[in-house]
């Protein structure tokens, strides 16, 4: 038996198990050894009904009396009567109908959960349930939870794993012996051992500690390495032009702010670096990242270099090209646009031009990577919004050029600092973190949809005054199995009573490209008072003139989306609001309360890494799936030690591959997270 035998060898495993365990993606012993559990039910300390307390317990009890009821549509609560010798308290769980089944055995359970106050009563809210006779035999009673995936149920998981102990007892280590000693960790069996069979929630703590380093390690490991890469490679030299810089920076109808000029300048001293710049600029909602941009592709252009600028959407590519030519023809350098709307003759001539060196500044959507565009000498390539591109979109942007062309990643979601270490660790960071003089802070305020009236009678008065409003729905279609507000039957609602003297757009993912354009250029151009529309305007989207921000059902937006959605707004002298409807009048999310808080990007990074975790925020197929089980990439701490680890590994020029599951990991991540 190893870690690549098939689980239907395993004692205990039929067909019938075997596949219950294959739909849940565990297929090997090894799958199932590293599954490890979403969290832990400590049972060691009981405590009778009568002595209970606020906050986590455990009881031992029976269930008298329990009944399901739906409360709203998606929303079903069981209520249960749990009794033993000292007395009976009450039990809530959401959305978990199966507990009545369950518990209407009569059998006695461990129930351990959040003993809290409550709809006026003190209950035990979702409490775990554990069968008695279902217990180990050892003394021991904190047992470990795993996910219940496709059905899978954890008393069959803890089973066949207590058949694999011997194994996991003998497994290989993962990580190199000075580190697992300088470090203080336990091994890799023992730390396997600590989270499928604790003793105590220390034992816990110290199998937690070890296999979170390891996942970070990996990845700082991976960072480091191509970060060695990186410098290895031959990049343009362009050099750097006091005057060429002095005169653009003068042409500007503002003042650029300190973090501007701070960004321009380390993009420009990369540039003449032998090795190629591999840079992101993180800048908040409306801090100026075009502009940076801009600054520095008139310097490469001086130098007889051209830039490639690609976005994401077209209306964004559109933006872009905009702003740049602006900033860019009063010194005769010229910007093309190349996107799915320039066709036939326009689209041969620009292609011409490319190949040929006449435009200087190439702005685009994926149109760019397409084998029939040939440039003549790129030298800076920036990517927007990069992490809505693939690896492989990047890679062939790059390769247009003879030489590994210098690389400016842009990116309006902040990144939390602890997030940035990891993903993009090969990655030098700039920081655009002052918004331009004269911006007056957005004004953020939650609303009851039961204030619906006075909110709309604001918003008609804002508009009344020249100003435009944006309306967010997260929902194209109505759908009569949802409450969440459509977009279409919003739009129609607004357009027929409520704002019928106004002019009214609707805007959704499903139109098409030239009707999106339409509509946002209508928007732009103030023939429309107010744009319903769904999230396709989260990103890039710039129209100063616009002042309401108003989000439907806002609750069910995530932190980071909702500060994006703000940031379309507040880009002008004009006091700007942003208004966040509740679905329900119940009292609003940690979430809401955040974002009307602070109008600090950062800031709300790091409260939504510590709320969501990393995944959800940034979506796994976005940071090439972080496969991290067990590591929070917000504990700072351990990540400077995975850090200091990974570069001393690199520095001793010790050989990987004598590690081969972690080179297997180190080199997965490598392609994964690596711009070149």
């Amino acid at each position: 038996m190893n870690l690549v035998s098939a689980l239907e060898k395993v004692k205990g495993i039929g067909a019938k198990t075997g596949e219950q365990f294959a739909l849940a993606g565990l297929r090997t012993v090894g799958d199932l050894i590293n599954f490890l559990p979403r969290t832990h039910d400590d049972f060691s300390k009981v405590t009778a009904i009568s002595n209970i307390e606020p906050g986590k317990a455990t009881i031992k009890a029976r269930c008298e009396k329990i009944v399901t009821r739906p409360v709203r549509r998606g929303l079903r609560i069981t209520t249960a009567t749990l009794a033993d010798e000292s007395g009976k308290l009450q039990a809530v769980w959401f959305n978990q109908p199966y507990r009545e089944t369950q518990l209407k055995s009569g059998e006695e359970f461990f129930f351990s959960g959040e003993f809290e106050f409550n709809y006026n009563r003190y209950q035990l809210t979702n409490p775990s349930a554990e069968q008695v006779s279902d217990m180990p035999i050892q003394t021991d009673r904190v047992l470990p939870v795993y996910r219940s995936i496709k059905g899978l149920k954890t008393t069959l998981v803890r089973k066949i794993l207590a058949e694999l102990r011997p194994l996991i007892m003998m497994l290989p280590e993962t990580l190199p012996a000075d580190i697992i000693k300088d470090e203080k960790l336990l091994s890799r069996s023992d730390a396997l051992l600590a989270m499928h069979f604790p003793k105590t929630l220390d034992d816990i703590e110290k199998g937690r500690e070890r296999l979170a380093f390891e996942e970070l390690f990996e990845l700082l490991l991976a960072s480091q390495l191509n970060r060695q890469e990186n410098a290895k490679l031959e990049g343009w030299h362009i050099l750097f032009n006091q005057s060429v810089v002095k005169q653009f920076v003068k042409q500007l109808p503002f003042k650029l702010t300190g973090a501007q000029r701070l960004a321009a300048w380390e993009i420009l001293q990369d540039f003449e670096k032998k090795t190629p710049m591999n840079r992101l600029l993180q800048g908040d909602v409306g801090s100026g990242k075009t502009v940076v941009a801009g600054l520095t592709a008139r310097q490469a252009a001086h130098e007889g270099f051209q830039t490639a600028l690609m976005a994401p959407t077209e209306i964004l590519a559109s933006q872009h090209a905009e702003t740049l030519q602006k900033l860019l023809s009063p010194f005769g350098v010229r910007v093309g646009l190349l996107t799915g709307s320039v066709k036939g003759a326009a689209r041969k001539t620009l292609y011409t031009a490319i190949a040929e060196g006449e435009v200087e500044v190439v702005v685009g959507t994926h149109a760019l990577i397409q084998e029939t565009v040939q440039f003549h000498k790129l030298g800076f390539v920036v990517i927007d919004e990069q992490h809505r591109f693939g690896v492989k979109q990047r890679q062939e942007l790059l390769k247009k050029s003879q030489h590994m062309p210098h690389l400016l990643a842009m990116t309006a979601t902040p990144i939390p600092r602890s997030l940035a270490l990891t993903v993009y660790g090969e990655l030098d960071i700039s920081i655009l973190n002052e918004l331009p003089k004269g911006r007056k802070p957005i004004i953020t305020k939650t609303w009851s949809p039961n204030s619906r009236a006075q909110l709309y009678a604001m918003v008609d008065e804002e508009v009344a005054s020249g100003r435009q409003a944006y309306v967010i729905c997260s929902l194209i279609d109505d759908n009569p199995d949802n409450e969440i507000k459509s977009v279409q039957a919003e739009y129609k609602k607004l357009q027929n009573s409520i704002f019928k003297h106004r002019r009214i757009g609707l805007l959704h993912g499903k139109l098409k490209s030239d009707e999106k354009e339409r509509v946002m250029q209508q928007f732009s151009a103030g023939q429309l008072d107010i744009l319903v529309s769904t999230t396709v305007v989260e990103v890039g989207v710039d129209v100063p003139n616009a002042t309401v921000m108003l989000i439907e059902d806002a609750d069910r937006f995530g932190l980071s989306q909702l500060h994006q959605l703000r940031g379309r707004v507040g880009r002008s002298i004009h006091q700007s609001y942003c208004y966040l409807i509740t679905s329900t009048s119940a009292k609003p999310t940690q979430r809401l309360r955040e974002v009307e808080k602070s109008n600090d990007g950062f800031y709300l990074a790091e409260v939504d890494l510590k709320l969501r975790g990393p995944g959800e925020i940034y979506g796994h197929a976005q940071h090439g799936a972080l496969n991290l089980q067990i590591a929070s990439l917000a504990d700072t701490k351990l990540i400077a030690r995975a850090q200091k680890s990974a570069r001393l590994f690199v520095e001793s020029g010790q050989n990987l591959l004598q590690y081969k599951q972690l080179a297997e990991h180190v080199h997965q991540y490598q392609r994964l997270t690596t711009l070149n």
